[in-house]
């Protein structure tokens, strides 16, 4: 149990940047000539600790190692073609239907398996800093991470410029009794990495909807009615948050899986910490959700204030029409040009209806404004 007590330790920093700043560092793409384009890195491990060689190591040349000598191989590639991979898959096994969707990408996070390998996909979430959500803002950003884990060798491909593994891999190879564990410490490794990740983001994206929310009801500056926001702005925000449970919500049931079910390709020791992983997906989905919902009451609220803003704009619109049509009824009467009409030769005729007009308009003003109009 003494390699298990810091496994916590090991696959999360010990410290936490903020939510709000960016999660993971440039994805390295630094990769050897004598290696496929695709591979980033290729390394064998033995005892948990790293095999050095005088030259770097070809995905081929590390499996024989590993035949040989025993340990596993871990291979990093970042978005690798079809000829590219095809090598790598014919080496070590895969199954063509996990091959083509590790390369075509954009796949549902899912746990597959297969004789002789797990095959599981992992939508990475990363949050994009933004000084004032807009209609058109972007706010969380997707990427992918497909595992094959065997008996000997473990291999990543990774779709998009975020969620880069070349730090989580340093933290690995600073424990080797756990990397001794064998490929299954890996995979947990990425998914603690991964949910730590959407942990993160989901504390971003509360901000967000904070914001916004504070926006929709904090009162506006014409008479103490809020006059809402964009509702573009709510809506983008709820796009965004629906792409992030995309990536949350179908991942559950195969964390669920790997610490429920005994796979022979996990190790025992580790698959219990799937536990961990699989309880905080649950929480970050359960947020997800509630976003969702919030959303959808604050994106209502802000219709029915707009709503009852427009109401009120045709409410003082009427007003003024009604006032308005005192002097106009007065002003048509008099402009028919009748030769007998009361009070048209009089003196004091034009001052006394004029001022009877201004008496009217005044007496509906001073009524519609005490009942709320104006």
């Amino acid at each position: 149990m003494s390699m298990i007590r810091d496994l916590r330790a090991v696959v999360r920093p010990s410290s936490r940047v903020s939510p709000r700043k960016e999660q993971s560092a440039p994805y390295d793409t630094t990769r050897d000539p004598a290696t496929p384009s695709a591979v980033v890195d290729c390394a064998v491990y033995r005892d948990g600790a790293r095999v050095r060689s005088a030259e770097p190591l070809s995905p081929q040349e590390a499996m024989r190692l590993v035949r040989r000598d025993g340990g596993f191989v871990w291979i990093g590639l970042h978005e690798p073609t079809e000829s590219e991979f095809a090598g790598i898959a014919r080496e070590f096994g895969l199954h063509p239907l996990a091959v083509e969707d590790a390369v075509q990408a954009h796949q549902r996070p899912k746990l597959e398996r297969y004789d002789d390998s797990l095959f599981t996909v992992f939508k990475t979430i990363h949050y994009i800093e933004h000084d004032r959500l807009t209609a058109t803002s972007e706010v969380v950003e997707t990427g992918e991470v497909m595992c094959f884990t065997g008996r000997d060798f473990f291999i990543t491909v990774r779709h998009g410029g975020q969620g880069s593994l070349r730090a989580l891999r340093h933290r690995l190879q600073d424990d080797p009794e756990l990397l001794a564990k064998g490929p299954s410490a890996v995979l947990h490794a990425i998914a603690d990495h991964v949910v730590d990740g959407y942990i993160a983001v989901a504390d971003a994206v509360q901000v967000d909807i904070d914001e916004v929310e504070t926006e929709v009801f904090s009162p506006g500056r014409r008479g103490g009615v809020s006059r809402g926001v964009d509702s573009a702005r709510i809506y983008q925000l709820k796009r965004e948050v629906l792409e992030f449970k995309r990536a949350v919500a179908p991942l559950l049931r195969p964390m669920q899986l790997l610490s429920e079910r005994p796979m022979r390709l996990v190790d025992p020791d580790i698959q219990k910490y799937f536990r961990d992983v699989a309880d905080h997906l649950a929480r970050v989905q359960e947020q997800v959700l509630g976003f969702d919902e919030l959303l959808n009451s604050i994106l209502q609220a802000n219709l029915a204030q707009a709503s009852v803003a427009q109401n009120e704009d045709m409410r003082k619109i009427t007003a003024w029409a009604a006032i308005i049509a005192v002097p106009t009824m007065v002003c048509g009467v008099y402009g028919m040009n009748f030769k007998y009409m009361p009070e048209l030769h009089w003196r004091y005729g034009y001052p006394v209806i004029m001022g009877i007009t201004v008496a009217l308009c005044l007496g509906i003003h001073r009524t519609l404004k005490r009942n709320g109009w104006l």
